[in-house]
């Protein structure tokens, strides 16, 4: 499983964009609290709902830090 989400990575970086690999990564974390608990579904999907852009804003702010 971890592999997998390497190569993914990987995949994306090499021949997407940032925004691309980033909505991929969201799609995957999605796909992964649907297979999980129920009872947990809520938690998991906490943040997902960020856009790219807010994203990149914060990761910019950190950096700048």
């Amino acid at each position: 499983m971890k592999s997998t989400l390497i190569l993914c990575l990987l995949l994306c970086v090499s021949g997407c964009s940032n925004k691309a690999a980033y909505q991929n990564l969201q799609l995957n974390k999605q796909q992964q609290c649907m297979r999980g608990p129920a009872a947990e579904y809520d938690k998991c999907m906490q943040g997902m709902d960020q856009s790219y852009e807010e994203y990149e804003r914060q990761r910019r702010e950190a950096i700048e830090q």
